[in-house]
Formats: C-alpha cells, sequence, structure tokens
C-alpha cells in the first residue's frame, strides 16, 4: 500500500506519484551494492596506505548521505528549477575548473584536483552535469539549430580546460554526449560525420602531444605490453569465473590500489562472478534505455535535450569504466557510477541522476522554460 494517496497535493506525493520509480529503484540498487563493495575492498587499500581498515568505507557512508540527499532534492525541482541549478553548477565549476589550472598540484601527471577546507574536490565531474542542461537551454530556447554557435562555444571552451588540465577521458565524455544532444535536435549525418572527424583528430593530436596518453595507447595497442593494473585486473576476472570466490575472498584488492574505485568492476567480477557483473551491466542498460523511453513521450524540446545529455553521459561513463576494466580500452580514471568509492564523482553522478529524475517525471514538459 503507497504511503501516498493519489490525491495527496504535497509536494512529497506529487513528486511519489509523477517520479519515475523503475529509474528510482534501479538507482537504490546501484548504490546499495557500492556501499557493499566498498566494504568489502577498500579494508585492505586503506591498510596498505597505512590507513586504519574502515577509513574509506567511514569517507564513503560520509558522502553517500549529503549525495542521497541531494538526488532527492533535486528529483523535487521542476525543470525551470533545474535549469537555474545547473546554471548555478556549471558556473561555479568552469571558474573552479579554470582554478586548477594555477593552483591544483600535479597528481599523476595531471591537475584536476583542488584541496578546499583539508577536502579534495574534482570540479569538473560537477561540470559535466551543469553543461548538458545549459546547452540544452541554449539550443532548445530558439528553432532548429539557430542556437549552435553559442552552445559551440560553451562546449568548445569547456573541452579546452579539460584538455589543459590534461583530462582527455572526461573531454571525450563531453564531446560525445553533446553529439548526442546534437543528433536529436535535429543535426544532420554530414555533419556529425565530420565533427567526429574533428574529434578523431583532436585524439591523434592528444597521443603526439601528451606523453601519458601515448604510454596509454601504446601499451593497449601492443600485445607484449604489460600493463600492471590491467593484468592485474583481467587477473581477477579470470579467476572469478562464472559465480566468483565469493564475498571477501577475493585477492585483487591487496595488489591493486584502485580495487574500490577504478577497478572495483574487476573487484565485483573476481568475488561474485560474471553473473553478477553481468546483471550489472543489465542495471546499467535498463535504466539508460528506461530513461530515454520516457523521453520519447515528452514533446518538450529542452527536457528532452537536456535529459538525453545527463542520460548520455551518465552511460558512458559506465561504459568506459567497464571497458577498461576487461580491456577493451585504454586506462582511464573513471569511476563507475554509484559503485565505486569516490567523494566528487559520487556527488556529482548523484546530482545528474536526480536531474534527470526530475527532467522525467509525468508533467515535467507543462513547466515553462524561459
Amino acid at each position: 500500500m503507497s504511503a501516498f494517496a493519489r490525491t495527496d497535493r504535497s509536494l512529497l506525493g506529487q513528486w511519489w506519484w509523477t517520479v519515475d520509480r523503475y529509474l528510482l529503484a534501479g538507482i537504490g540498487v546501484l548504490v546499495l551494492f557500492g556501499a557493499i563493495m566498498v566494504l568489502a575492498s577498500s579494508p585492505p587499500i586503506a591498510r596498505n596506505l597505512d590507513l586504519d581498515g574502515m577509513h574509506f568505507v567511514i569517507r564513503h557512508f560520509i558522502v553517500l548521505v549529503p549525495a542521497a540527499a541531494c538526488l532527492f532534492a533535486v528529483s523535487l525541482l521542476a525543470p525551470r528549477g533545474v535549469l537555474r541549478l545547473a546554471t548555478l553548477i556549471f558556473a561555479v565549476s568552469a571558474l573552479l575548473t579554470a582554478a586548477t589550472l594555477f593552483w591544483a598540484p600535479e597528481i599523476k601527471g595531471a591537475t584536476r584536483w583542488l584541496f578546499i577546507g583539508g577536502q579534495q574536490l574534482q570540479p569538473s565531474e560537477f561540470l559535466k552535469p551543469g553543461l548538458a542542461v545549459v546547452a540544452a537551454w541554449v539550443l532548445a530556447r530558439r528553432q532548429g539549430l539557430e542556437g549552435l554557435p553559442l552552445a559551440l562555444l560553451l562546449v568548445g571552451s569547456s573541452i579546452a580546460l579539460l584538455l589543459l588540465q590534461p583530462d582527455l577521458g572526461m573531454a571525450a565524455v563531453v564531446a560525445a554526449f553533446f553529439a548526442a544532444q546534437l543528433f536529436v535536435a535535429g543535426l544532420g549525418w554530414l555533419p556529425i560525420i565530420l565533427l567526429a572527424g574533428i574529434g578523431l583528430g583532436g585524439l591523434w593530436g592528444a597521443y603526439s602531444l601528451l606523453p601519458h596518453v601515448r604510454e596509454r595507447v601504446d601499451g593497449f595497442l601492443d600485445p607484449t605490453a604489460e600493463i600492471y593494473q590491467v593484468e592485474r585486473a583481467l587477473s581477477a576476472v579470470k579467476s572469478g569465473g562464472l559465480f566468483g570466490r565469493g564475498p571477501g575472498e577475493g585477492v585483487v584488492k591487496f595488489r591493486l590500489p584502485e580495487a574500490h574505485s577504478d577497478f572495483v568492476f574487476a573487484t565485483v567480477a573476481e568475488e561474485f562472478g560474471i553473473i553478477v557483473c553481468l546483471v550489472i551491466v543489465v542495471i546499467f542498460a535498463s535504466l539508460v534505455l528506461r530513461a530515454l523511453w520516457r523521453l520519447q513521450l515528452n514533446p518538450n524540446r529542452f527536457v528532452q535535450l537536456a535529459a538525453t545529455g545527463l542520460v548520455a553521459q551518465f552511460g558512458l561513463q559506465a561504459l568506459v569504466n567497464m571497458a577498461v576494466n576487461v580491456n577493451l580500452v585504454p586506462t582511464k580514471g573513471m569511476t563507475l557510477p554509484f559503485i565505486s568509492y569516490g567523494g566528487s564523482s559520487l556527488l556529482a553522478i548523484a546530482i545528474t541522476m536526480g536531474m534527470l529524475l526530475a527532467l522525467t517525471r509525468r508533467g515535467a514538459r507543462l513547466e515553462a522554460i524561459p
């Protein structure tokens, strides 16, 4: 029996009867499984770093509380509220991302993190959802593709900031979700192919100019090369088999520093098996398809474009992380949404999915967008 009657006109009552509960349930499953995996994988990593065994577990749950609150609060918003929030997030995160070029310490060859009040923050994680919604508004407020020049300026400037850090993977995700938005906005195949060609040229330029990118790509293409992280991840996937070694029985977390974050999918494979990994893939795919199905029922152009950008970055981030874990693409420091340990990434993905839940609520199209 539902806690809210259909005639309940309160804010919570209206939210309950308009939000997509399938999307909400899928997110809840991922959050729960992520908590289990952080509990299972992070203690050995913390001890290897001379930290308390529960260090990462405590930090994850501390961040999980405001992340859940953000997801719920943002999902209550009407589309106009989503636009206002996204504009604020985009403006602040763009300024902070630019600040990383001057004040962020270099970590693993990149300047992506700021330390504010003793806490580590990656502003570019928040730049993505803000940019997706703002770019959608710029495209939707005019007929056809008249808003394209301004949208290209916003997206191009953001990509330039990311490349200067450098963060090629994040820049590629931004370019990819913007291409999806342009396709939905009505851009023809020929311009899309031309943009893809420009993107490939940019990747070649990054390969030529950035030593760490060249090293990763060469290692990926060379079958004789041994990349420690990838080798350990593949070994974990193989040893897990169909049903896994059992919860807590994996060994990759004792050998791989990122077994609780970037390579958590390999940890899942080792302890729970390929079957559970396939279930996770199905959950991510179902969330993306469910969101796209809800969008095609909504005639509002802004809602369609904004939600397309949000769901595209969510699906792409999950796809890239899982592909790295099974050596289908070169290594990239990208977390698995809601499952990996993380601070900035967990908060940012919670805001992203909160916006998506808000935009896919029944009646969202009735809200006028300026």
